[in-house]
């Protein structure tokens, strides 16, 4: 018996040992699972507040922007027939619209506007507005002998009467000419096709989109090739020194320098050269390219860092050379990553505004720009010129531009994602 004792006592402290110790370790785990589902709940509430505030920016942008796509507009007939002495022959020859204009159909278009709605409304179309009868009589000559009703934007004084701003008695008689079905708000579908105007009601995007077509075809043809060559060579052919090094350092500095410092260099440098050139895409795009190229020689040198090893070495063992390497097997390869590089500098590039305000791209271009070197401006900074507007017309035209900006970034960065996943391949 005494010796059983000492012996039950020992095996008691061995289990009750071996119980806290498996207490332990289920709290432990307890508290690890604990902390892994807090982790996951706060990634997701991370994700979910992304989602929503992106949720609530293209929300608020679609619904600012829905009354920027409209636009005022009056409804009234013209006589046309008998009210200039011009043929539809005329329409056929070069410069109907010079035609046009010294048969007095501006003329006629103010008074069937002060016929219809008669000295209360004051000027109730906008100026200009004959050019769009013009371009009805152009793509149809017959109108000419016929009575035609026409649908013209209203006069920046009755918009914005119609908005419910401005006098008074003018929004009296907007009211009145609502009821009647003579002034409605309209989609502007001239809204894409017109360039920029003084008048809200006149303006359009069509010369700033095509020339931040143009300024980014630019930047693409030369900080793409350039940017990749240069990856290329510091990854697979440069030797490792000093030089290296300090311009791996430099380039890594290039792409985190503010964006007007590269506007600066192209005012002092490609403006020196190009005198003649200033707001031109070609000079836009050779100074956004600079912004673009550190990025893209950054992302591809990474993303031919990943290649593999054993891919140059079984390229070499069956006898290519180190260009067909190169070019035939790391470079296909890396151009997955090296293209997510590229979307991520042609974006950045495309929402600029300061490097391009340095060389003078806020113009008010009035046509679209016919070419490379012609003056023009971009969205970005078409957007800051209207929202610098006090005129209510020309901020809801801003939120529209905005929305177009945004369609334009997304259907460019879903090309490069296409492009991007059509070369991918997986080793």
């Amino acid at each position: 018996m005494t010796e059983t004792a000492p012996m039950t006592s020992a095996g008691s402290d061995i289990e009750a040992l071996q119980a806290r110790r498996r207490a332990m370790m289920e709290g432990g785990l307890a508290a690890r699972r604990k902390a892994d589902r807090r982790f996951r709940w706060l990634g997701f509430s991370a994700v979910a507040f992304s989602a929503l505030m992106l949720a609530l920016l293209l929300v608020n942008m679609a619904s600012a922007g829905f009354a920027g796509f409209q636009r005022s507009e009056v409804t009234f007939p013209i006589q046309m027939a008998g009210a200039m002495q011009i043929d539809a022959e005329r329409l056929a020859q070069p410069d109907p619209m010079g035609g046009l204009e010294l048969a007095g159909l501006e003329k006629v278009v103010d008074n069937a506007a002060q016929q219809a709605f008669g000295p209360e409304a004051g000027t109730a179309i906008a100026d200009g507005a004959w050019r769009e009868v013009a371009d009805m009589l152009i793509a149809d000559p017959a109108l000419l002998g016929r009575t035609i009703t026409v649908s013209l934007p209203a006069s920046d004084q009755l918009a914005k009467a119609q908005r419910g701003d401005g006098d008074p008695q003018l929004q009296a008689v907007a009211r009145k000419l609502e009821s009647e079905g003579k002034l409605v708000r309209r989609f502007d579908k001239g809204f894409l096709r017109r360039s920029d105007a003084t008048s809200p009601q006149s303006v359009g995007i069509w010369g700033a989109l095509k020339g931040s077509m143009l300024t980014m075809f630019v930047t693409l043809v030369l900080a793409f090739p350039v940017g990749v060559l240069a990856a290329l060579y510091l990854e697979e052919y440069a030797p490792r020194n000093r030089w290296t090094d300090l311009i791996e350092i430099s380039i890594n500095n290039l792409a985190a320098v503010p964006s007007i410092i590269f506007g600066l260099l192209g005012l002092a440098v490609f403006l020196a050269i190009f005198p003649h050139y200033r707001s031109a895409p070609l000079i836009g795009g050779m100074t956004l390219a600079l912004m673009t190229m550190p990025v893209i020689v950054i992302s591809g040198r990474n993303a031919i860092k990943a290649v593999p090893p054993s891919i140059r070495d079984a390229a070499l063992a069956i006898g290519a050379s180190k260009v067909q390497v190169v070019f035939n097997h790391v470079l296909p390869l890396a151009l997955p990553g090296i293209l997510t590089g590229t979307i991520i500098g042609m974006a950045r590039a495309l929402g600029e505004t300061a490097p391009l305000l340095m060389i003078g791209m806020r113009a008010f271009v009035a046509s679209p720009p016919s070419g490379f070197t012609a003056p023009s401006s971009v969205l970005p900074v078409q957007i800051f010129l209207w929202s610098d507007e006090i005129d209510r017309g020309f901020i809801e035209r801003t939120s529209a531009a905005i929305v177009v900006l945004l369609v334009f970034l997304l259907l460019m960065n879903g090309l490069a994602i296409y492009l991007r996943n059509r070369f991918e391949k997986r080793w």
